[in-house]
């Protein structure tokens, strides 16, 4: 009943639109100046998180992806960081690819988690589940409502078809 409400409601879909603009503000303020201030540098951060222990210990495989493949590529790291905040917070102000921007800065949120950054990325993640529960209907009263029918009608246009697997005799 309430997945029902989430996905399909127009007062949902309003509620909604008000919790991805917050989340998509979050996510924009937070990216904005990495992007057009100082040059963002990871590097930093990443060493930090090869030096927590508690890291080390409760995330052994997500520490050594860290030290062995984040740090030493802290340059592209830097990048991602800085544009994938700020289009994830773009994406979700407007409300174009909603699903796939929160998706993106759920898995955004559990990495600095991983990392042992605590902050407000609890707060995001548990705001952000019920924007991918609720799929189409986040993005209803935004960009939404025109990308994803000509997304559906001309990328999808033969794939989404049904097919028919009997054989004709």
């Amino acid at each position: 009943m309430f997945m029902d409400f989430l996905r399909n409601n127009k007062i949902a879909a309003g509620l909604l639109t008000v919790l991805r603009v917050y989340i998509g503000w979050q996510w924009l303020t937070a990216g904005w100046g990495k992007v057009v201030g100082e040059p963002f540098d990871a590097s930093g951060y990443l060493t930090g998180v090869v030096g927590n222990e508690a890291v080390m210990e409760q995330y052994p495989t997500y520490h050594a992806f860290i030290e062995n493949f984040a740090l030493p590529n802290a340059g592209v790291f830097s990048f991602m960081v800085a544009w994938g905040e700020l289009l994830v917070g773009l994406g979700l102000i407007v409300g174009v690819l909603t699903t796939a921007a929160a998706f993106f800065g759920i898995m955004m949120n559990f990495a600095f988690m991983f990392a042992g950054t605590v902050s407000s990325n609890p707060w995001l993640v548990l705001l952000t589940i019920f924007i991918l529960a609720a799929g189409y209907n986040a993005g209803k009263f935004g960009g939404d409502r025109w990308v994803i029918p000509y997304i559906r009608t001309v990328v999808f246009k033969n794939k989404l078809m049904p097919t028919d697997h009997r054989q004709v005799a």
